[in-house]
Protein backbone atom coordinates (compact mmCIF):
# COMPACT_ATOMS: atom_id res chain seq x y z
CA UNK A 1 0.00 0.00 0.00
CA UNK A 2 1.17 3.44 -0.99
CA UNK A 3 -0.89 5.28 1.56
CA UNK A 4 -0.98 5.25 4.99
CA UNK A 5 -5.23 4.98 4.75
CA UNK A 6 -6.99 1.85 5.84
CA UNK A 7 -9.03 2.21 2.93
CA UNK A 8 -8.80 3.19 -0.32
CA UNK A 9 -12.65 5.42 -0.19
CA UNK A 10 -13.32 9.23 -0.09
CA UNK A 11 -14.09 10.73 2.09
CA UNK A 12 -13.03 13.78 4.25
CA UNK A 13 -9.42 13.51 4.32
CA UNK A 14 -9.18 13.95 0.89
CA UNK A 15 -6.50 16.30 -0.85
CA UNK A 16 -10.18 18.15 -2.39
CA UNK A 17 -11.22 19.44 0.50
CA UNK A 18 -8.70 22.59 0.65
CA UNK A 19 -9.70 24.07 -2.67
CA UNK A 20 -13.74 23.06 -1.45
CA UNK A 21 -13.17 25.27 1.85
CA UNK A 22 -11.81 27.85 -0.55
CA UNK A 23 -14.35 28.22 -2.26
CA UNK A 24 -16.85 28.62 -0.03
CA UNK A 25 -15.11 31.44 1.34
CA UNK A 26 -14.88 33.05 -1.57
CA UNK A 27 -18.74 33.66 -1.57
CA UNK A 28 -19.94 37.04 -0.72
CA UNK A 29 -22.01 37.13 2.97
CA UNK A 30 -25.27 38.88 3.39
CA UNK A 31 -24.91 42.20 4.86
CA UNK A 32 -27.82 43.48 7.63
CA UNK A 33 -30.25 42.04 10.00
CA UNK A 34 -31.13 38.27 9.91
CA UNK A 35 -35.01 38.09 7.91
CA UNK A 36 -37.21 36.31 10.92
CA UNK A 37 -38.20 32.64 10.10
CA UNK A 38 -42.07 33.64 11.33
CA UNK A 39 -43.28 36.27 9.21
CA UNK A 40 -46.26 36.29 11.42
CA UNK A 41 -43.87 37.50 14.57
CA UNK A 42 -43.11 36.10 17.75
CA UNK A 43 -45.95 33.74 19.69
CA UNK A 44 -46.61 35.09 22.92
CA UNK A 45 -45.56 32.79 25.61
CA UNK A 46 -48.97 31.22 27.80
CA UNK A 47 -48.77 33.47 31.15
CA UNK A 48 -50.22 31.64 34.05
CA UNK A 49 -51.47 33.66 37.14
CA UNK A 50 -50.31 33.18 40.33
CA UNK A 51 -52.58 32.79 43.68
CA UNK A 52 -51.37 33.62 47.02
CA UNK A 53 -53.56 31.80 49.44
CA UNK A 54 -53.60 30.23 53.18
CA UNK A 55 -54.97 26.19 52.85
CA UNK A 56 -56.15 24.53 55.15
CA UNK A 57 -53.75 21.97 57.20
CA UNK A 58 -56.34 19.29 57.19
CA UNK A 59 -58.25 19.20 54.08
CA UNK A 60 -56.36 21.65 52.10
CA UNK A 61 -59.52 24.29 51.38
CA UNK A 62 -58.33 27.77 50.41
CA UNK A 63 -59.43 30.13 53.04
CA UNK A 64 -60.68 33.37 52.44
CA UNK A 65 -58.44 36.37 52.97
CA UNK A 66 -58.90 38.55 56.04
CA UNK A 67 -60.44 35.08 57.82
CA UNK A 68 -60.09 34.69 61.91
CA UNK A 69 -57.13 32.00 62.56
CA UNK A 70 -58.02 31.91 65.90
CA UNK A 71 -61.22 30.04 64.73
CA UNK A 72 -61.68 26.79 62.79
CA UNK A 73 -62.01 25.71 59.06
CA UNK A 74 -65.13 26.79 57.43
CA UNK A 75 -65.54 22.94 55.42
CA UNK A 76 -63.72 20.39 57.79
CA UNK A 77 -63.96 22.19 61.03
CA UNK A 78 -60.31 21.93 62.24
CA UNK A 79 -58.55 24.23 64.70
CA UNK A 80 -56.90 27.01 62.19
CA UNK A 81 -54.57 28.34 64.82
CA UNK A 82 -51.95 25.43 65.20
CA UNK A 83 -48.83 24.51 64.50
CA UNK A 84 -49.16 22.56 61.47
CA UNK A 85 -50.62 25.58 59.82
CA UNK A 86 -47.69 27.95 60.78
CA UNK A 87 -45.15 29.05 58.38
CA UNK A 88 -42.66 28.39 60.89
CA UNK A 89 -43.42 24.22 61.30
CA UNK A 90 -40.83 22.12 60.11
CA UNK A 91 -40.73 18.38 61.29
CA UNK A 92 -36.99 17.28 60.83
CA UNK A 93 -36.14 20.55 63.42
CA UNK A 94 -35.90 20.79 67.43
CA UNK A 95 -39.38 20.88 68.80
CA UNK A 96 -40.56 21.38 65.11
CA UNK A 97 -40.19 24.24 64.76
CA UNK A 98 -37.61 27.06 62.88
CA UNK A 99 -38.08 29.38 65.70
CA UNK A 100 -36.44 29.42 68.77
CA UNK A 101 -39.22 27.83 71.12
CA UNK A 102 -38.68 27.17 74.90
CA UNK A 103 -41.05 24.02 75.04
CA UNK A 104 -41.92 21.59 72.79
CA UNK A 105 -46.17 22.67 72.00
CA UNK A 106 -47.92 19.09 71.56
CA UNK A 107 -50.08 18.26 70.10
CA UNK A 108 -49.43 19.74 66.66
CA UNK A 109 -53.18 19.47 65.18
CA UNK A 110 -55.47 21.18 67.74
CA UNK A 111 -55.35 24.92 68.83
CA UNK A 112 -52.44 26.62 70.73
CA UNK A 113 -51.53 30.25 71.76
CA UNK A 114 -47.92 30.08 70.40
CA UNK A 115 -46.93 34.04 69.93
CA UNK A 116 -44.46 33.07 66.92
CA UNK A 117 -47.38 31.75 64.60
CA UNK A 118 -47.74 33.01 61.32
CA UNK A 119 -50.42 31.20 58.38
CA UNK A 120 -48.32 29.85 55.50
CA UNK A 121 -49.41 30.99 52.33
CA UNK A 122 -48.69 28.82 49.13
CA UNK A 123 -48.35 30.04 46.03
CA UNK A 124 -50.49 28.34 43.34
CA UNK A 125 -51.23 28.57 39.82
CA UNK A 126 -54.97 29.63 38.96
CA UNK A 127 -56.74 26.77 37.48
CA UNK A 128 -59.84 28.65 36.50
CA UNK A 129 -59.06 31.01 34.02
CA UNK A 130 -61.11 32.68 31.81
CA UNK A 131 -59.78 31.71 28.50
CA UNK A 132 -58.61 28.63 28.70
CA UNK A 133 -61.71 26.46 28.51
CA UNK A 134 -64.62 27.04 25.99
CA UNK A 135 -67.67 25.78 26.39
CA UNK A 136 -67.80 23.80 23.78
CA UNK A 137 -64.81 21.59 24.50
CA UNK A 138 -66.00 20.75 28.52
CA UNK A 139 -68.09 17.69 28.42
CA UNK A 140 -70.85 17.25 30.35
CA UNK A 141 -72.09 14.02 32.22
CA UNK A 142 -75.30 12.35 30.98
CA UNK A 143 -77.94 13.19 33.66
CA UNK A 144 -80.45 9.70 32.53
CA UNK A 145 -79.87 6.34 30.55
CA UNK A 146 -82.04 8.37 28.03
CA UNK A 147 -79.45 10.91 27.64
CA UNK A 148 -76.50 8.94 27.51
CA UNK A 149 -78.09 6.78 24.56
CA UNK A 150 -78.90 9.60 22.78
CA UNK A 151 -75.80 10.75 22.79
CA UNK A 152 -74.21 7.64 21.88
CA UNK A 153 -76.35 7.56 18.77
CA UNK A 154 -75.63 11.33 17.68
CA UNK A 155 -71.93 9.61 17.41
CA UNK A 156 -72.88 7.73 14.20
CA UNK A 157 -75.32 10.10 12.34
CA UNK A 158 -74.44 10.67 8.83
Amino acid sequence: MDSDRKYRSHGYMDSDRDQSQRGRDDRPRFQGPKPPIDVTGPRLPRMVQNVTAARCWNCATTLPHGIDFKGACPKCNSDLHCCKLCAHFEPSTRFQCLKPVPVRISPKDTSNQCELFSPRVTVAREVTSSGSASPASVTQSPRSPADARAAFDNLFKK
